[in-house]
């Protein structure tokens, strides 16, 4: 089931970076850079208090950061 709070960015088969929110079947910005694509799902991710995801072109995450509370809080 798709956490509608998150975000992920990604690049389209086109060559154009995407953030999208999770379960969404259209992105909600698409940008010519990486760098900018990012600031958006983290910016969105921040407003929802969920997680931004960064897919990198090999397909696998590459960075993520989690905004409001975390479900796997690091012990220590």
């Amino acid at each position: 089931m798709p956490d509608k709070k998150n975000y992920w960015t990604q690049q389209r088969p086109d060559g154009e970076w995407e953030s999208k929110r999770e379960g969404a079947t259209r992105a909600s910005k698409v940008t010519d850079t990486q760098s900018d694509a990012w600031a958006h799902s983290r910016e969105k991710a921040a407003e929802t208090k969920g997680e931004a995801f960064l897919k990198g072109r090999d397909g696998k995450i590459r960075e993520r950061n989690t905004y409001g509370k975390d479900p796997y809080p690091p012990k220590g």
